[in-house]
């Protein structure tokens, strides 16, 4: 936080001495006011005659004063807000560069939700934090010390009735601030499992209403509200006391100054116009110390979200970048020795002793049951998380010893999930190209049989995609999807699952539309259908998260067990050949 603040430093150290000129402005007023009133007003020192001329005069001062001090203010608020907006700007860049860089576990273990929440609201409320400490905070302390610096200068005993009661006043907020921090925390969290739900529920909307279980999500959304609707209700009712407690403090101290006062102007050693003056600072200071229990709260809320701010900034990607770039172009060797794997917080291995070889050019195929662990396979070729054990080596190089930028430039990855961005179509399929022209997009998109509809759209590759892909068929999507990873022209290619929503007419044009678009490629294809399987140079089987059998289509027929099932499932009893 520190290196933020100090690129900014001058903007809130200005607003500062600004803000002391502000608070200087209200300091000086009641002894102006004292002079008015004692020498103007009453004549106190020229025997009872007032000075109209001195009350113009002290009167044009005070308005002048006025001036200063709410310019003073006014530009206070303008360098104030440079200083915590571009703060709070840079700190969204930094948090959202270091969420990119997070693994894939690091990731699932934050979600989605929580890390919107840090992103919006806990960076909102450190905005406020910073304006609350320069502009709140400067003027609050200021006020109060020179209340009771001018309180002890108009009359001793003022001053010390003040600063008698001032521990009192600071035990008393301390307690107040000791209780309401962990609630702010607990507040945010609660509002890291609303954003949670929401995005859920939004995303999945088409799912609930389907399987009519709205009422059910209503529940679950209400259940999450009443729960931060509580903690809010604890917050306000501690802030409800606060007040009164206070105002209660203040008013006995107002009452004993009003008394002593009055007993010093009867015996004739203070003037009116100081016992005016004084009580004058009195709410000076009740209001200073009312701000303190607002600056209490911005505060508590601050502290609570740069505790959770911090949390992203120590972070540290649990993946770590080589430094291997080669000097040649990747031929596209493959290679897993006794590679074992399972998820964060599963004991139980999602693979387990994979050895396995794909060779530059070749296409490989890897089908399984559900849950076998192909998807697990193929991203950790692309290192979305590491291996637990064994080693996975490209061209002969550990994965881990690769320049993570460069090892997933060679690689072209279609995710199972279709992921479309609300961009042109064109642009969609730029994503695995950005420098890519025109008729490189159009050549993708026909190698990805996606051309003729795309044509079709209103705008053709210029239409825009309806967010996540919502105005695209399944298929449609798939087919985007496979004309970005296309257009990378990668010296490895995996398409895992990414041709499920594809007929087999459409499924067939494209691998053959890939083979002669890019046939020193290495391919891995994940898939369920034997359809799309049967042409690979090679099939592996998963099952548990070992590799059960490889071989050729005919091979597996001829020899697998496991083959023959999937096969007499998808296409019946027929004779197996």
């Amino acid at each position: 936080m520190w290196k933020l603040v100090k690129q900014y430093l001058h903007f809130a150290l200005f607003g500062a001495l600004l803000m002391v000129g502000e608070v200087l402005m209200d300091l000086i007023q009641p002894g102006i006011m004292r002079r008015i009133v004692d020498d103007g007003v009453l004549g106190v020192n020229a025997g009872g005659t007032g000075d109209l001329r001195l009350v113009i005069n002290y009167g044009i001062l005070m308005i002048f004063l006025v001036i200063v001090g709410g310019l003073c203010g006014s530009f206070n608020n303008v360098f104030v807000n440079l200083a915590s907006h571009n703060i709070c700007n840079n700190l969204r860049k930094i948090c959202y560069r270091k969420i990119m860089r997070f693994s894939f576990p690091q990731l699932d273990a934050m979600g989605t939700g929580p890390l919107i929440t840090r992103m919006t609201s806990d960076i909102n409320q450190i905005q406020m934090f910073i304006s609350m400490m320069v502009r709140g905070m400067v003027r609050t302390l200021f006020m109060t010390v020179g209340s009771i610096y001018f309180m002890f200068r108009l009359d001793v005993q003022f001053g010390l009735i003040v600063l008698a009661a001032f521990p009192l006043v600071a035990g008393i907020l301390g307690f107040f601030l000791m209780k309401l921090t962990p609630r702010f925390m607990l507040m945010q969290a609660q509002l890291d499992r609303i954003n949670s739900l929401l995005q859920e529920n939004i995303s999945g909307i088409r799912i609930i209403k389907a399987c009519v279980r709205e009422m059910y999500m209503k529940i679950r959304f209400g259940e999450a509200n009443a729960a931060i609707v509580a903690t809010q209700l604890a917050i306000m009712t501690l802030f409800a006391f606060i007040d009164p407690v206070v105002n209660i403090m203040m008013a006995v101290l107002v009452s004993v100054v009003l008394l002593i006062g009055s007993a010093d102007v009867a015996a004739g050693t203070a003037s009116p116009g100081a016992i005016m003056a004084g009580i004058t600072y009195l709410t000076q200071l009740l209001h200073s110390i009312l701000m303190m229990i607002m600056l209490f709260q911005g505060i508590s809320r601050g502290r609570a979200s740069i505790i959770r701010i911090r949390d992203i900034l120590s972070c540290r990607s649990t993946l770590k970048n080589g430094s291997y770039v080669p000097s040649r172009p990747l031929e596209g060797r493959i290679q897993f020795e006794k590679v074992c794997f399972s998820y964060p917080g599963d004991e139980t291995d999602t693979l387990k002793d994979i050895d396995l070889t794909i060779n530059p050019g070749e296409t490989v195929a890897i089908i399984g049951s559900t849950g076998s662990g192909k998807s697990t396979l193929t991203g950790l070729i692309d290192r979305f998380y590491d291996v637990g054990s064994g080693r996975i080596l490209l061209d002969g190089t550990d994965l881990r010893d690769y320049q993570l930028e460069y090892l997933r430039g060679q690689i072209a990855y279609t995710r199972q999930k279709t992921e479309l961005f609300s961009v042109s179509i064109a642009d969609n399929i730029r994503w695995g190209r950005p420098d890519a022209s025109m008729d490189e997009v159009r050549q993708a998109a026909q190698i990805a049989q996606a051309d003729g509809f795309i044509s079709e759209q209103p705008d053709g590759y210029e239409t825009v995609v309806a967010e996540k892909g919502k105005s695209l068929s399944g298929g449609q999507k798939q087919r985007l999807a496979i004309a970005r990873t296309v257009i990378k022209n990668a010296p490895v290619m995996i398409f895992d699952d990414s041709s499920s929503a594809l007929d087999l007419t459409t499924e067939s044009r494209f691998y053959q539309a890939l083979g002669k678009y890019n046939p020193g490629s290495t391919r891995i294809i994940v898939a369920q259908r034997i359809s799309s399987v049967a042409n690979a140079d090679r099939i592996f089987i998963l099952d548990h998260g070992r590799i059960a059998a490889e071989g050729t289509h005919r091979d597996l027929l001829e020899n697998c067990e496991i083959y023959q099932d999937i096969y007499r499932s998808q296409i019946g009893d027929e004779k197996i050949l």
